[in-house]
């Protein structure tokens, strides 16, 4: 009787932990959390989003979102317009995440490596402005002038850039807890949930915790709760989208100056990390007060301005 009350109960709670998260799951159709005609880039059997605007004869300017269990092309939603102005920007969504298709892959830095290369080698010696560990993705794409087959660039500028962002070494372990279907889930949505995110936001992507607003928010929480959401983000949590790459090393083999742009305030990649990065690469570092890991969204009039500058420097070297 006790075994079958144990059965039972296991039962129950299964039934009722798949039901929570079959609930929690968002069905809607997630729209483009930026203004401009939005495309679809094939690769590898995926169909990676992206929004591009501007005018397509102005240089090309490819934005890169940073990698997160949120990540999207929305983190450029506060300087995409204003770039646009000058610029043909384009802001893809990394396979995975934001509304790319995101298939039970156990994605690797390899494989976002492999991404950014082939995406930016559709355009003609395009500038790149990266968040995060996008930024090394795209160092390792680039044309040192010594590897074959590597990605020319005009410009570069790097928010916050590293090659590390999760554990190290990379706990497989955790990954496929997360990978899990019912257990899996169910932490992925408690890592997600809006007190979550809103805990996040203020703890280490703004300064000020009240600037994502209710609405950014809300977003976040749809696009980490579409079907499939958990796979690329697991990767992230457990450390095996960390880059092998040298990113000094990278940073300073480019053929165009790099410029760094580094929250005053950031904790968790501190701003000490930020002047040793571009000491060692050579690098341009402009910091921004009262700001952390996303100062181009609370500082959007000087983060533009910083951008010109960076793409001047590039084109006069």
């Amino acid at each position: 009787m006790k075994l079958r009350n144990l059965l039972g109960g296991a039962v129950l709670g299964t039934g009722a932990l798949a039901a929570i998260n079959t609930g929690l799951r968002y069905e809607g159709e997630l729209e483009s959390p930026l203004d401009g005609d939005d495309r679809t880039f094939r690769w590898r059997g995926m169909d990676v989003a992206y929004t591009e605007a501007g005018d397509p004869d102005d240089p090309d300017l490819l934005l890169l979102h940073g990698i997160n269990a949120a990540g999207s092309s929305g983190e450029w939603r506060a300087v995409f317009d204003d770039l646009a102005a000058d610029y043909h920007v384009v802001a893809p969504d990394f396979p995975g995440y934001g509304r790319s298709d995101r298939p039970p892959l156990r994605y690797s830095a390899a494989l976002y490596e492999d991404f950014v290369h082939d995406f930016l080698a559709e355009f003609d010696e395009p500038a790149v402005v990266a968040s995060s560990l996008s930024a090394a993705y795209a160092a390792a794409a680039v044309d040192d002038g010594d590897a074959d087959g590597g990605v020319e660039l005009s410009g570069f500028l790097a928010v916050c850039p590293t090659a590390t962002a999760g554990p190290s070494p990379a706990k497989g372990w955790l990954r496929e807890l997360l990978r899990a279907p019912l257990v899996g889930r169910a932490l992925f949505n408690a890592i997600t949930a809006k007190p979550s995110i809103r805990y996040f936001n203020a703890d280490h992507g703004y300064d000020d915790p009240a600037n994502p607003s209710a609405e950014w928010t809300d977003y976040e929480w749809r696009t980490t709760h579409v079907e499939n959401a958990r796979f690329a983000p697991a990767s992230f949590v457990s450390g095996t989208l960390n880059s092998e790459i040298d990113l000094a090393a990278a940073l300073a083999d480019l053929d165009v100056p790099p410029t760094i742009v580094w929250g005053r305030e950031a904790t968790v990649s501190p701003l000490t990390d930020g002047r040793e990065l571009a000491d060692a690469a050579d690098a341009r570092l402009v910091v921004f007060d009262r700001a952390r890991l996303l100062p181009h969204v609370e500082h959007p009039d000087r983060f533009v301005e910083t951008v010109e500058e960076a793409l001047v420097a590039g084109a006069t070297a």
